[in-house]
């Protein structure tokens, strides 16, 4: 395109502004990380790290006088300071490359000489790329002059090159002089400055028509209804209009930072145009410091005065600055702490009606940018200013209810995402349908328009009227970057002087086509315009305010449901890398991931104790409820009765379950109350999003609030046991059902609050405790109540402390002179054993009945080896049952005889324990699988007795586990299995099973003697708990003789005839202490064959009278009353 009246330096403006702005951030990055972290790219890192070079005590020296000298080269006669340098000048070279040509490239980034007439309003693109690029160059320089290792590291570098390559780096002279002009940047900057004068004055007074009207009060604010939809429901539909459009969301921060640095550069316009004053004042009064670049700032008023104090005439400027610092320290605070106030009610009112009218976003979208670039400005100064505070008092730079406008920021960034077709068609039809129109009156009512202005022209407006709402429909991909940068062109070729068509004579044109660019922007760049109005990621550099901003938000309940803007605002921090440092983007990854990590953790954390709190009330509400308490209030009714006095006058009156729900008024607020407040709010917060993305990884809050609830859970359940190893003592098991069903019913109301699925914690919990230990290696309910079960309560019926009570289906304290720390029917009678279940399951009933096998296993293991030890004797009277003269010397051989009842008795105990456990059981699975367990139980009985030994075992396996009783118990067969001996035959391991059985049956006489051995009708059995053996008698030869492959019923039988003959020879004694308790003893005959299977009474009929056991029966029941009256 031919633009003969251009001059060269003023031609592709446009390409040159947008170019060296983004080659400036990227330089600002790069020298930023220089600063911060020196050798080591890394951003938000330790910015004690340097190049190692720096610190090396080696070159020590040689860095001291290379800075001394700078920028002078001298390596003649300094050989001694210099030796070490050349010793690395290779290594100096490769990693101080990096850093020495960024400082190249800084020197080459200039900005140029550029003449023309810049006004925001009019050509707003032009103006503000230029005052971006004056400030940009401006921080660039100020951050370069902080860099306190720039002199060693470019020095070291030359000396590096010169040693190498025997002459300096050609960019060394220039470089070497621009650090040392450099050393105040602002005063260098100031002279250079001088020719851009005019452009930059014009540029910043074209501020007065905007900057004013964006730095107003709160309360101005609030009088002009600002950003209301509702204030006037007439205008509501209207589109939202300005003749300023892109300066109606333009950034305050970038607008203070053009007004102060470009006044200091071009400061002889304050003394010489009011307006320009009043714009410098006004920006000083409104801040103590400015952003330089993520969270380098600059201290205005101390910087302006040392600049201006050493330049005549300037004293009026200096006292103009400390009135205005005085103004900013004491009134700035309070005035941005309105605005926030002010901001997060207008935001959550623009939130709320958008969300319910999305429709609004066409023409109200002005409104809802206007709103972030107005948060986002507030939100960073308070950023900046309390990481930088300059007064005694901090209240105004403390806001713990900043999370509530960061929220409300993000919820308007949803909508413009979610709802982003609906601004499309909106706009599509509004740029088509009404900006082509007026644009085309505007360009042909011009007085003068060149050819290739008209051209220009002609392309928006044919662009704009070849639009339709179809594209959107059919999700076509808009593309207007090539429209604004000709917008920009125009803008250029129409802003220098001489130009045919003078852009300030048409600024009617200049404000159409702003406006219609904010249209185009609305069509395909929304995602750049959210970067644009609400970036925030400069929280990536303030980490420690992020987390203390995140801290508070959690502690104050009516802030903790805003909590998960947090997490959003990390989205943010990718947004603020550079292509031109690749290397940061790692590093501010990994931060961001870290953040969001941590605060969704924490927020999880909080989420859990609340949860965990209310647990605690609710179990202790429950406790209440336990039919132990009832006692008092019995017996206090009783009392009442009978008018007995019921203890101490002064006792206070229990208050009854079921008061903490009786309110007397509104107001009162209870701890609970206070507790499900809190979580609601903070769940809100969890459930606010289903997941969000975080540099490519995504995460899911929903879960870290699930996987804390397992781990609490699991941790409560455990602990909700009270098992104390020192004193062996244990929670009931009805009172832990009873927690734990509690605690279930709380988090199962989660479900209300979150969206996450409660079942799958109680099924990966539960599961877990009903194995031996958790997934994570800790004990379960199930290894504790096992040990307790095995260890204390069972081993206290093996001492006698504790006797089986088959009357009650229960173990029972005996009397006896050290009274037991707990009384074992209250762990073992029917309703505690079924809770056992409900809360074991059939897992960890299956571990219970595995340890109880365990034990019974050792007991037989030893009871073989006594067998062993009278083994001879044992196959002489397995013979000789029908001699009873030779059977009575035979049984005077015998060893070890109380040892063998006495450990039979052991395994009876157990199993009866365990007879219990199994009838609990198969009661629970009842109540849940009624139609399963019918079925089992069928299955189990039609099993004819002819079928494969394998087959039966695992059927009975099946039942077992059911909680069903079996024929032969799997679990003992499999426990004793694992006892087969290498050196032993299985002919003699069998041989030792049958004479075990005759060791048995001839030792029963012997009970007889003992006084404990008397048999009480009121608990059908007897004391020291030899009713067991008929147990583990049957249980033991069924289990043996299946493993053996024997006649189980054979060997029944023969026990039956030894112990027969053996009893009956009792009834010839004549010693009285021999037979004291011997019609007791009797009975184990009976209750032996009842307890079997295989065993019938008429078989006991042909061994054993039937009449001495009726009369044995009548004995004890004839004693039993003569002992109770």
């Amino acid at each position: 395109m031919s633009r003969g009246v251009i001059q060269p330096s003023q031609q592709k403006l446009a390409e040159k502004l947008t170019i060296l702005n983004d080659r400036g951030i990227g330089m600002l990055t790069r020298v930023y990380n220089i600063k911060k972290q020196g050798q080591v790219w890394k951003a938000c890192g330790d910015p004690k790290a340097k190049p190692s070079y720096l610190v090396d005590k080696n070159l020590e020296s040689a860095v001291k006088f290379i800075v001394r000298k700078f920028p002078a080269v001298e390596t003649r006669n300094n050989n001694q300071q210099l030796a070490q340098l050349q010793k690395e000048k290779s290594e100096i070279l490769k990693n101080l490359a990096l850093y020495y040509f960024t400082f190249v490239d800084v020197m080459e980034f200039k900005v140029g000489k550029h003449t023309y007439s810049g006004h925001i309003t009019v050509n707003f693109d032009l103006t503000k790329n230029y005052l971006d690029l004056v400030v940009t160059y401006t921080t660039l320089m100020t951050i370069l002059s902080r860099i306190e290792e720039r002199k060693a590291i470019i020095g070291l570098y030359n000396y590096a090159h010169e040693m190498t390559h025997g002459a300096s780096d050609r960019e060394y002279p220039r470089l070497g002089q621009m650090i040392v002009d450099y050393e105040n940047p602002l005063k260098k900057l100031m002279e250079e400055f001088v020719p851009h004068g005019k452009s930059l004055s014009d540029a910043l007074i074209s501020l007065q028509m905007v900057y004013p009207r964006r730095n107003l009060s709160a309360d101005q604010w609030r009088n002009a209804q600002l950003l209301s939809l509702i204030s006037a429901p007439s205008t509501m539909l209207n589109p939202a209009q300005s003749d300023t459009m892109p300066c109606e969301y333009l950034s305050l921060d970038a607008m203070e930072k053009w007004i102060v640095f470009g006044f200091i550069l071009c400061h002889a316009v304050l003394n010489s145009d009011a307006a320009a004053l009043s714009l410098w004042k006004l920006a000083l009064q409104s801040s103590t410091c400015l952003c330089l670049f993520r969270d380098e700032v600059f201290h205005i008023h101390k910087a302006a005065e040392d600049l201006f104090v050493n330049i005549r005439g300037y004293n009026k400027r200096i006292n103009d600055i400390r009135e205005c610092k005085e103004q900013a320290l004491s009134h700035a605070g309070s005035m941005h702490r309105e605005r926030r106030k002010f901001l997060r009610s207008a935001l959550k009112e623009l939130a709320t009606v958008l969300a319910d009218q999305p429709g609004l976003l066409g023409p109200k979208a002005l409104f809802v940018f206007m709103a972030l670039s107005f948060a986002r400005d507030e939100i960073i100064w308070l950023l900046r200013h309390a990481d930088n505070i300059q007064k005694k008092s901090t209240d105004d730079f403390i806001d713990k209810h900043i999370a509530e406008l960061i929220f409300y920021m993000e919820e308007l960034r949803a909508h413009v995402r979610k709802y982003g077709p609906v601004m499309q068609r909106y706009y599509v039809q509004y740029l088509s349908g009404f900006d082509a129109v007026v644009l085309n009156e505007l360009v042909q009512n011009l007085s003068v328009c060149p050819e290739d202005e008209s051209i220009i022209m002609s392309s928006f407006v044919n662009t704009m009227t070849s639009l339709s709402v179809k594209q959107v429909e059919d999700g076509e991909v808009f593309d207007f970057r090539g429209m604004r940068l000709d917008w920009f062109r125009l803008q250029a070729y129409t802003s220098v002087s001489k130009a045919s068509l003078g852009i300030a004579d048409h600024k009617e044109l200049g404000k159409m086509m702003n406006t219609i660019i904010f249209h185009t922007k609305m069509v395909d760049s929304l995602v750049e315009m959210l970067v644009e109005t609400s970036d925030l990621s400069i929280f990536c550099f303030y980490s420690r305010a992020f987390e203390k901003m995140f801290q508070q938000c959690l502690e104050l309940p009516s802030q903790s449901r805003h909590s998960i803007c947090f997490p959003l605002l990390c989205t943010h921090f990718m947004s603020c890398t550079h292509e031109l440092c690749p290397e940061e983007r790692h590093h501010i990854g990994d931060r961001s991931l870290s953040l969001c990590n941590m605060f969704l953790d924490e927020m999880a954390k909080q989420a859990r104790n609340l949860i965990t709190d209310i647990c605690t009330e609710q179990c202790t509400l429950s406790d209440q409820l336990l039919p132990k308490h009832c006692a008092k209030t019995i017996s206090q009714a009783v009392n009442k009765k009978s008018k007995k006095a019921t203890g101490k006058k002064g006792e206070p009156e229990r208050e009854k379950p079921g008061v903490e729900s009786m309110r007397k008024n509104r107001l009162l607020v209870t701890n609970l109350d206070k507790l499900h407040t809190a979580l609601s709010e903070l769940c809100f917060s969890i459930n606010y999003v289903p997941n969000l993305a975080v540099w490519e990884h995504t995460f899911t809050p929903r879960e870290y609030l699930t996987s804390h609830l397992e781990i609490r859970f699991t941790k409560s359940i455990v602990g909700m046991t009270m098992y104390n190893q020192a004193t062996q003592e244990i929670a009931k098991p009805s009172e832990l059902l009873t927690s734990v069903r509690a605690y279930m019913t709380v988090l199962q109301s989660i479900e209300n609050y979150v969206t996450i699925d409660i079942t799958r914690v109680f099924n990966n919990v539960l599961l877990q405790q009903t194995q031996h230990l958790d997934s994570h290696g800790e004990p379960t309910i199930t290894s504790l109540y096992t040990n307790w079960y095995l260890e204390t309560l069972l081993r206290q019926v093996s001492n006698g402390h504790i006797a089986y009570f088959p009357a009650m289906k229960a173990f029972v304290n005996l009397p006896t002179e050290n009274e037991l720390t707990f009384n074992a029917e209250e762990y073992s009678d029917i309703s505690e054993m079924r809770s056992l279940s409900e809360l074991l399951g059939p897992y960890g009933m299956k571990f219970l009945s595995e340890s109880l096998m365990w034990h019974i296993s050792s007991q037989v293991a030893e009871l073989k080896k006594l067998v062993v030890e009278n083994m001879e004797v044992l196959t002489q009277m397995r013979t000789s049952f029908d001699k009873p003269e030779h059977m009575a010397a035979l049984f005077k051989k015998l060893t070890s005889v109380d040892s063998v009842l006495k450990r039979m008795t052991i395994i009876g105990v157990i199993l009866s324990f365990r007879s219990l456990a199994q009838e609990a059981l198969r009661d629970v699975r009842d109540t849940h699988t009624h139609t399963h367990t019918h079925t089992r139980t069928t299955f189990k009985d039609h099993i004819p007795r002819e079928t494969d030994m394998k087959v039966a075992m695992n059927v009975y396996e099946l039942s077992s586990a059911a909680g069903l009783p079996c024929e032969i118990d799997p679990a003992l067969v499999v426990a004793l299995s694992s006892q087969k001996s290498e050196n032993i035959s299985p002919e003699e391991e069998y041989k030792i099973a049958c004479l075990l059985m005759v060791f048995v049956a001839v030792s029963l006489p012997t009970l007889a003697s003992n006084v404990m051995s008397q048999y009480s009708p009121a608990i059908e059995g007897h004391c020291n708990n030899i009713h067991c053996l008929a147990k583990a008698i049957n249980q033991i030869a069924a289990a043996l003789f299946t493993i053996h492959k024997g006649s189980i019923e054979d060997r029944l039988k023969e026990f039956l005839a030894l112990a027969s003959s053996s009893l009956l020879k009792i009834g010839q004694e004549t010693d009285k202490m021999t037979t004291r308790n011997r019609e007791s003893v009797y009975l184990l005959l009976d209750m032996i064959v009842q307890e079997s299977p295989f065993l019938t009474m008429d078989l006991l009929e042909s061994c054993f009278p039937y009449v001495l056991l009726r009369n044995a029966y009548h004995a004890v029941y004839k004693q039993s009353i003569s002992a109770n009256a």
